[in-house]
């Protein structure tokens, strides 16, 4: 049953990395993470007087910093932060998933490690994708029972922000190495090619 799943997971990656479809996906994937960074959290960040938004804090929160940033907010900063920048912020990480899912596929094929226990690592980015619906979730939660704060409510959130760098990270280390890989074996093939 196990090896079946493995196998149906493969055959979903090998159909759906052309290069073409990656590039497109990774086009619009970061299209819309340039549009938040330039556009929906600087115009949230105008009403938080210079501190972070919860979504902004890899290492996580407290109750306190959660009761500061919202009452520094305002009613309006709390309202533009959730119909203004969480409505996109509920797009992108199905987005993320996806494309960065099938990025790291699309260079292990290149490797010739899809079809090995290394296929599992391109499900990071879509755990990182659905701890980032998670903390979404729990920042609106918060948003809305303002200023009611349920301090088990902000380490939920906190936990799923967390674990959403933390998988972030490892993805990202991850796909650095195997471009490293895929850099040095080039580099070899061209130079025994020259010889």
């Amino acid at each position: 049953m196990k090896n079946r799943k493995t196998k149906q997971m493969t055959k979903w990656l090998q159909r759906n990395i052309a290069g073409k479809k990656v590039v497109s996906l990774f086009i619009v994937t970061n299209a819309i993470y340039v549009l938040m960074l330039t556009v929906t959290i600087p115009k949230t960040m105008e009403f938080s007087n210079g501190m972070k938004l919860l979504d902004m804090l890899p290492m996580g929160y407290d109750f306190n910093y959660v009761n500061q940033l919202f009452n520094t907010l305002g009613e309006i900063g709390r309202k533009t932060y959730l119909s203004y920048q969480l409505p996109l912020d509920m797009v992108y990480p199905l987005l993320f998933g996806i494309c960065y899912c099938l990025v790291l596929a699309y260079f292990l094929n290149k490797l010739d490690k899809l079809k090995t226990p290394f296929t599992y690592l391109c499900l990071l980015p879509l755990l990182a994708g659905a701890m980032y619906y998670a903390e979404n979730i729990g920042i609106i939660a918060l948003l809305n029972s303002y200023p009611d704060i349920n301090k088990s409510s902000v380490t939920i959130t906190s936990s799923f922000s967390l674990i959403k760098s933390t998988t972030t990270t490892i993805y990202f280390l991850v796909l650095i190495a195997s471009l490293l890989v895929l850099g040095i074996r080039s580099l070899r093939k061209a130079k025994s090619t020259v010889y």
